[in-house]
């Protein structure tokens, strides 16, 4: 009977070592190519923005003006955000406002259109609001600090509120960028939508609508 010495068992012909070898190579080739995808998709992911987030401005290119929204002729979705106030955050309800008529402005401090349309908003609430108007700004996604500067540098009084990308409120709306208005009625149902920057045409339009003039 032939036998083997302990160094011979332990010797591997030099094919299986060259296939171990490339064996070994491919995997580290393949392991290399799938992280470099992945690298790839996370950079892509990061540059994209998410498609469920509102543009901080709004598209110069659109024509402002009164949409077809979803929501007219329902009811406009109830909220609870807290109000931007110098000394202390007093939760808002929308539903607290039945029985007056709503304007309803989504905004943000970075976004010109929004800078541009403020001082009008302020003016405008100034003339309307003995006749049960009530503007409603729901601020998005910024600091208390750049908040409190809009308000401050636009002389803005009416009722504001904070609120950001991520809340339910922004998602019942559809806003898909800013500044957009909702004009609800006195029974609380969505009269119709304004997007882009209000003017004193737009707004008496609006108005007209809930018989407000």
């Amino acid at each position: 009977m032939k036998t083997h010495s302990r160094a011979e068992e332990n010797v591997e012909p030099a094919g299986t070592t060259q296939r171990s070898h490339t064996r070994r190579l491919i995997i580290f080739v393949a392991v290399i190519i799938i992280n470099a995808g992945l690298l790839a998709a996370l950079g892509l992911a990061l540059l994209t923005p998410a498609s469920n987030q509102p543009d901080t401005h709004f598209d110069s290119v659109t024509q402002p003006g009164n949409i077809n929204s979803p929501l007219i002729g329902k009811p406009a979705p109830d909220f609870t955000l807290q109000a931007l106030n110098e000394n202390n955050a007093t939760a808002v309800h929308l539903t607290n406002f039945k029985g007056k008529t709503v304007v309803l402005n989504f905004w943000q401090s970075s976004c010109d259109p929004c800078n541009t349309e403020a001082p009008f908003m302020q003016k405008t609430w100034a003339q309307v609001q003995s006749k049960g108007v009530v503007f409603i700004g729901v601020d998005v996604q910024d600091t208390s600090n750049s908040a409190h500067a809009f308000l401050h540098k636009y002389g803005i009084t009416y009722l504001n509120v904070a609120a950001n990308l991520n809340n339910a409120t922004i998602n019942n709306y559809g806003i898909t960028g800013f500044p957009e208005t909702y004009f609800i009625d006195k029974t609380g149902i969505v009269a119709s939508e304004w997007i882009g920057p209000l003017n004193t045409e737009g707004m008496q339009s609006e108005l007209t609508k809930l018989a407000i003039k």
